[in-house]
Protein backbone atom coordinates (compact mmCIF):
# COMPACT_ATOMS: atom_id res chain seq x y z
CA UNK A 1 0.00 0.00 0.00
CA UNK A 2 1.21 3.30 -0.74
CA UNK A 3 2.58 5.27 2.41
CA UNK A 4 1.12 8.49 3.18
CA UNK A 5 3.29 11.30 4.42
CA UNK A 6 3.33 12.98 7.75
CA UNK A 7 2.10 16.59 6.21
CA UNK A 8 -0.97 14.10 4.77
CA UNK A 9 -1.80 12.69 8.05
CA UNK A 10 -1.91 16.11 10.08
CA UNK A 11 -3.89 17.61 7.33
CA UNK A 12 -6.40 14.36 7.91
CA UNK A 13 -6.00 15.36 11.83
CA UNK A 14 -7.11 19.21 10.74
CA UNK A 15 -10.34 18.34 8.61
CA UNK A 16 -11.35 15.19 11.18
CA UNK A 17 -11.18 17.51 13.97
CA UNK A 18 -13.19 20.36 13.00
CA UNK A 19 -15.77 18.01 11.56
CA UNK A 20 -15.86 16.16 15.07
CA UNK A 21 -16.23 19.59 16.68
CA UNK A 22 -18.75 20.57 14.12
CA UNK A 23 -21.05 17.60 14.33
CA UNK A 24 -20.51 17.98 18.46
CA UNK A 25 -21.97 21.34 18.49
CA UNK A 26 -24.75 20.47 15.83
CA UNK A 27 -25.88 17.30 17.77
CA UNK A 28 -25.21 19.24 21.42
CA UNK A 29 -23.53 17.48 24.43
CA UNK A 30 -26.33 15.96 25.67
CA UNK A 31 -26.83 13.76 23.00
CA UNK A 32 -26.01 10.16 22.84
CA UNK A 33 -23.49 8.59 20.71
CA UNK A 34 -24.59 5.03 19.20
CA UNK A 35 -21.11 3.84 18.08
CA UNK A 36 -20.04 4.12 22.17
CA UNK A 37 -23.19 2.83 24.15
CA UNK A 38 -22.93 4.71 27.34
CA UNK A 39 -21.26 7.79 26.14
CA UNK A 40 -22.47 11.21 25.34
CA UNK A 41 -21.33 13.86 22.81
CA UNK A 42 -20.09 15.62 26.60
CA UNK A 43 -17.94 12.37 27.14
CA UNK A 44 -16.92 12.23 23.85
CA UNK A 45 -15.69 15.82 23.41
CA UNK A 46 -13.86 15.75 26.73
CA UNK A 47 -11.99 12.06 26.03
CA UNK A 48 -10.96 13.22 22.44
CA UNK A 49 -9.36 16.53 24.14
CA UNK A 50 -7.89 14.74 26.84
CA UNK A 51 -6.01 12.64 24.41
CA UNK A 52 -5.13 15.49 22.22
CA UNK A 53 -3.56 17.17 24.95
CA UNK A 54 -1.68 14.36 26.06
CA UNK A 55 -0.02 14.04 22.59
CA UNK A 56 0.67 17.88 22.44
CA UNK A 57 2.74 17.38 25.61
CA UNK A 58 4.79 14.58 23.95
CA UNK A 59 5.88 16.09 20.78
CA UNK A 60 5.64 19.72 21.94
CA UNK A 61 8.06 19.30 25.01
CA UNK A 62 10.20 16.08 23.32
CA UNK A 63 8.97 14.01 26.57
CA UNK A 64 10.80 10.61 26.04
CA UNK A 65 9.11 8.62 28.51
CA UNK A 66 4.91 7.31 29.05
CA UNK A 67 3.31 9.93 30.80
CA UNK A 68 -0.47 9.03 31.94
CA UNK A 69 -3.21 11.36 30.48
CA UNK A 70 -4.60 14.22 33.16
CA UNK A 71 -7.79 14.93 34.51
CA UNK A 72 -10.54 15.35 32.10
CA UNK A 73 -12.23 18.57 31.99
CA UNK A 74 -15.92 19.23 33.20
CA UNK A 75 -16.74 21.76 31.12
CA UNK A 76 -19.75 21.04 29.03
CA UNK A 77 -22.24 22.89 26.68
CA UNK A 78 -20.68 25.42 24.14
CA UNK A 79 -17.40 26.05 26.75
CA UNK A 80 -16.70 22.06 25.96
CA UNK A 81 -16.87 22.55 22.07
CA UNK A 82 -15.14 25.55 22.24
CA UNK A 83 -12.54 23.78 24.82
CA UNK A 84 -12.13 20.76 22.23
CA UNK A 85 -11.53 23.12 19.64
CA UNK A 86 -8.36 24.54 21.45
CA UNK A 87 -6.75 21.25 22.02
CA UNK A 88 -7.46 20.56 18.83
CA UNK A 89 -5.67 23.51 17.20
CA UNK A 90 -2.59 23.05 19.78
CA UNK A 91 -2.11 19.65 19.02
CA UNK A 92 -2.33 20.84 15.00
CA UNK A 93 0.16 23.47 15.86
CA UNK A 94 2.25 21.63 17.74
CA UNK A 95 2.81 18.94 15.04
CA UNK A 96 3.62 21.21 12.03
CA UNK A 97 6.35 23.34 14.66
CA UNK A 98 7.99 20.01 14.92
CA UNK A 99 11.60 18.95 13.33
CA UNK A 100 12.25 15.48 11.58
CA UNK A 101 14.50 14.79 14.28
CA UNK A 102 12.02 14.93 17.40
CA UNK A 103 12.36 12.63 19.80
CA UNK A 104 9.96 11.42 22.10
CA UNK A 105 7.94 8.44 23.39
CA UNK A 106 5.37 6.07 21.01
CA UNK A 107 4.14 2.92 21.31
CA UNK A 108 3.57 1.44 18.12
CA UNK A 109 6.69 1.02 15.22
CA UNK A 110 7.06 3.69 13.24
CA UNK A 111 9.47 5.80 10.53
CA UNK A 112 9.73 8.30 13.73
CA UNK A 113 8.01 9.89 16.36
CA UNK A 114 6.99 12.59 14.52
CA UNK A 115 5.23 10.38 11.67
CA UNK A 116 4.03 7.87 14.66
CA UNK A 117 2.13 10.83 16.41
CA UNK A 118 0.74 12.35 13.33
CA UNK A 119 -1.03 9.06 12.12
CA UNK A 120 -2.11 8.24 15.55
CA UNK A 121 -3.96 11.10 15.95
CA UNK A 122 -5.47 11.70 12.83
CA UNK A 123 -7.13 8.16 13.29
CA UNK A 124 -8.13 8.52 16.77
CA UNK A 125 -9.70 11.69 15.63
CA UNK A 126 -10.85 10.07 12.33
CA UNK A 127 -13.16 7.40 15.08
CA UNK A 128 -14.61 9.82 16.96
CA UNK A 129 -15.50 11.97 14.25
CA UNK A 130 -17.38 8.96 13.30
CA UNK A 131 -18.73 8.85 16.48
CA UNK A 132 -20.00 12.19 16.22
CA UNK A 133 -21.24 12.43 13.07
CA UNK A 134 -23.36 9.23 14.29
CA UNK A 135 -24.65 11.00 17.22
CA UNK A 136 -25.87 13.92 14.92
CA UNK A 137 -27.62 11.96 12.06
CA UNK A 138 -27.19 8.04 12.85
CA UNK A 139 -24.39 7.12 10.85
CA UNK A 140 -20.89 8.23 9.88
CA UNK A 141 -19.63 10.40 6.97
CA UNK A 142 -17.02 8.77 4.34
CA UNK A 143 -13.70 8.93 5.14
CA UNK A 144 -11.09 9.59 1.92
CA UNK A 145 -10.02 6.25 0.93
CA UNK A 146 -6.43 6.59 1.39
CA UNK A 147 -6.33 7.25 4.23
CA UNK A 148 -8.97 4.72 5.24
CA UNK A 149 -6.64 1.98 3.92
CA UNK A 150 -3.67 3.71 5.77
CA UNK A 151 -6.01 3.30 9.19
CA UNK A 152 -7.06 -0.41 8.28
CA UNK A 153 -3.15 -1.23 8.21
CA UNK A 154 -2.48 0.75 11.64
CA UNK A 155 -5.03 -0.96 13.48
CA UNK A 156 -4.06 -4.24 11.73
CA UNK A 157 -0.15 -4.23 11.90
CA UNK A 158 -0.13 -1.86 14.57
CA UNK A 159 -2.75 -2.23 17.60
CA UNK A 160 -3.17 -6.35 16.91
CA UNK A 161 0.28 -7.09 16.57
CA UNK A 162 0.85 -6.22 19.94
CA UNK A 163 0.89 -8.77 22.83
CA UNK A 164 -2.24 -7.36 24.52
CA UNK A 165 -4.73 -8.28 21.50
CA UNK A 166 -7.48 -10.42 22.80
CA UNK A 167 -7.94 -11.52 19.12
CA UNK A 168 -7.05 -15.08 19.53
CA UNK A 169 -8.63 -18.46 17.80
CA UNK A 170 -8.31 -21.98 19.53
CA UNK A 171 -7.28 -23.02 16.46
CA UNK A 172 -5.14 -21.33 13.18
CA UNK A 173 -7.39 -19.35 11.63
CA UNK A 174 -7.04 -16.88 8.52
CA UNK A 175 -8.80 -13.52 7.99
CA UNK A 176 -8.53 -11.66 4.60
CA UNK A 177 -9.52 -7.84 4.52
CA UNK A 178 -9.81 -6.42 1.01
CA UNK A 179 -10.31 -3.11 -0.21
CA UNK A 180 -12.06 -2.86 -3.54
CA UNK A 181 -11.72 0.64 -4.63
CA UNK A 182 -8.27 0.94 -3.26
CA UNK A 183 -6.59 -3.07 -4.08
CA UNK A 184 -5.01 -2.73 -0.85
CA UNK A 185 -4.92 -6.63 1.22
CA UNK A 186 -4.18 -7.82 4.69
CA UNK A 187 -4.01 -11.58 5.34
CA UNK A 188 -4.02 -11.70 9.22
CA UNK A 189 -2.87 -15.09 10.68
CA UNK A 190 -4.78 -15.79 14.39
CA UNK A 191 -3.49 -18.54 16.72
CA UNK A 192 -4.50 -18.98 20.41
CA UNK A 193 -1.52 -18.38 21.78
CA UNK A 194 0.19 -15.33 19.98
CA UNK A 195 -1.18 -11.77 18.86
CA UNK A 196 -2.36 -12.00 15.60
CA UNK A 197 0.04 -11.73 12.03
CA UNK A 198 -0.65 -9.28 9.26
CA UNK A 199 0.45 -9.43 6.19
CA UNK A 200 0.17 -6.54 3.76
CA UNK A 201 -1.14 -8.42 0.89
CA UNK A 202 -3.61 -11.04 -0.59
CA UNK A 203 -1.41 -14.26 -0.07
CA UNK A 204 -3.81 -15.77 -2.56
CA UNK A 205 -5.40 -19.53 -1.92
CA UNK A 206 -8.06 -19.97 0.39
CA UNK A 207 -8.80 -18.65 4.15
CA UNK A 208 -11.18 -18.98 6.60
CA UNK A 209 -13.21 -15.49 6.64
CA UNK A 210 -13.10 -12.79 4.05
CA UNK A 211 -14.36 -8.99 4.54
CA UNK A 212 -14.08 -6.81 1.71
CA UNK A 213 -15.41 -3.38 0.58
CA UNK A 214 -14.84 0.07 0.21
CA UNK A 215 -11.67 1.06 2.34
CA UNK A 216 -13.84 3.41 4.37
CA UNK A 217 -16.54 0.80 5.35
CA UNK A 218 -13.70 -1.47 5.81
CA UNK A 219 -12.09 0.83 8.18
CA UNK A 220 -15.37 2.14 10.07
CA UNK A 221 -16.50 -1.31 10.24
CA UNK A 222 -12.99 -2.80 12.20
CA UNK A 223 -12.86 -0.18 14.26
CA UNK A 224 -16.52 -1.16 15.00
CA UNK A 225 -18.34 1.89 13.95
CA UNK A 226 -20.39 0.54 11.43
CA UNK A 227 -22.11 -3.11 11.63
CA UNK A 228 -20.22 -6.27 10.06
CA UNK A 229 -22.99 -6.45 7.35
CA UNK A 230 -22.07 -2.54 5.74
CA UNK A 231 -19.08 -4.69 4.16
CA UNK A 232 -19.35 -8.30 2.20
CA UNK A 233 -18.32 -11.28 4.74
CA UNK A 234 -17.42 -14.28 2.61
CA UNK A 235 -16.93 -17.84 4.38
CA UNK A 236 -17.00 -18.27 8.02
CA UNK A 237 -19.44 -15.13 9.40
CA UNK A 238 -18.41 -16.46 13.20
CA UNK A 239 -14.77 -15.09 12.49
CA UNK A 240 -16.45 -11.72 11.43
CA UNK A 241 -18.13 -12.15 15.04
CA UNK A 242 -15.14 -12.86 17.13
CA UNK A 243 -13.49 -9.93 15.73
CA UNK A 244 -16.27 -7.20 16.72
CA UNK A 245 -16.39 -9.03 20.37
CA UNK A 246 -12.52 -9.20 21.12
CA UNK A 247 -10.87 -6.25 18.76
CA UNK A 248 -11.76 -3.28 21.08
CA UNK A 249 -8.74 -0.84 21.90
CA UNK A 250 -8.74 0.52 25.27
Amino acid sequence: MDTLTTIAHIEALETAGRGLADAAAGAGTDSEVPSCPGWRVRDLLRHTASVHRWATAFVAEALTAYRPEGEETTLDGDELTAYYREEHARLVAALRAAPASLECWTFLPSPSPLAFWARRQAHETLVHRADAESALRGAPGPVAPAIAADGIDELLAGFHSLDRSRVRTPEPRTLRVRATDTGDAWTVHLTATEPPRTERKDEGGGVDTELSGPADRLYLTLWNRLPTDAVTVTGDEGLARLWRETSAIG
